[in-house]
């Protein structure tokens, strides 16, 4: 490993949305630690307060600022961003990053050499909060149910997948090679599964996933899911609508027709399980959580009835969807 490695030939791009503080603390704090690589930040529009104080953040970094006429969402984002670099040849990997996550060189390093050492690899860290608790180890996901579980939790006897690795994208590193070969994100998602979307055509255009697990990146979602009630753990509306939609297009897309029916038949149940992710207390006022869950779930099922022709099922030429695919990795 380089112990040297400083961000050259790095391009860290993160996609901002109202969050100008969260960049002030933890992008600056970034660049400090990676000081040759290469900043991008697109704003998605929100308010004429928040243009002006990322316009003077970035004047000040000397950051590479992207303003879309629109909120693109983050996948959409982070294309565009994406795009800002390619044709740069001295930028030769990616960090994609969220603006209320941190890492530092040495974790950066680790995720970086692994992708020079395999140009074919989706590579992530170990992400925690704050007080150190595990925000995400890497995940698998059922292709046969939906149901997601971390890369290191045992396997539940009574669902035989097959599972599929994926990592999240608060924290990614690629090759500028295997970014063109997918390319990039799937813009339909906006926002949330478009890291398993990814994931799922890095592994069947031949890649791989990888976790490293001796790499550190810190997150803290504080603000960005909240609903405005200041609980700790409520989430927004627009979270609940995203996730269970693109639950259901994801299925619309890379699932055969037995396996959509199935995921739409065990919706409500997963749709519930999203909605629990915002703790009880959110329940007595209840009309704004439980009205994006419906409209969330409605839609998403509008998407797998008028769904094209169904890919080749699981367990066909190049799936690529084999959970043995996924590596963990300790420096």
């Amino acid at each position: 490993m380089n112990r040297n490695y400083r961000g050259a030939g790095l391009a860290i791009v993160v996609v901002d949305y109202g969050s100008s503080a969260l960049l002030a603390e933890n992008l600056v704090a970034v660049e400090v630690e990676l000081p040759e690589a290469v900043f991008v930040v697109v704003h998605n529009p929100t308010t004429t307060a928040e243009r002006l104080a990322v316009d003077e953040l970035g004047a000040q970094r000397g950051w590479t600022l992207v303003h879309p006429d629109h909120n693109l969402g983050f996948g959409g984002g982070v294309n565009l961003g994406v795009g800002k670099v390619l044709a740069d040849s001295a930028i030769t990997e990616i960090m994609l990053l969220n603006p209320d996550a941190t890492i530092d060189a040495p974790s950066t390093t680790l995720l970086v050499e692994r992708v020079r050492n395999d140009n074919a690899a989706l590579v992530g860290p170990m992400i925690r909060r704050p007080d150190g608790r595990p925000w995400s180890s890497g995940h698998l996901l059922s292709l046969g149910s939906g149901v997601m579980r971390s890369l290191s939790s045992p396997e539940p006897a009574d669902d035989a997948g097959p599972w599929m690795p994926w990592l999240s994208g608060a924290c990614l590193v690629l090759s500028t090679e295997l970014w063109r070969r997918v390319a990039g994100f799937d813009h339909q998602y906006f926002l949330y599964w478009e890291d398993v979307d990814l994931s799922k055509r890095v592994l069947d255009a031949g890649g791989s996933i990888v976790f490293v697990a001796d790499a550190l990146a810190v997150h803290d979602e504080g603000g960005t899911h909240d609903d405005g009630s200041g609980g700790s753990r409520a989430k927004s509306p627009t979270y609940y609508y995203y996730n269970i939609l693109n639950r259901l297009r994801f299925a619309a897309i890379h699932l055969d027709v037995v396996r959509r029916r199935h995921w739409v038949r065990t919706s409500p149940r997963a749709s519930w399980q999203i909605l629990l992710r915002g703790g009880r207390r959110q329940f007595v006022h209840p009309v704004a959580p439980l009205g994006a869950a419906w409209r969330g779930h409605r839609d998403g099922c509008a998407l797998v009835k008028h769904a094209a022709a169904p890919p080749e099922p699981y367990g066909g030429h190049n799936t690529g969807t084999d959970p043995s695919r996924a590596e963990e990795e300790h420096a």
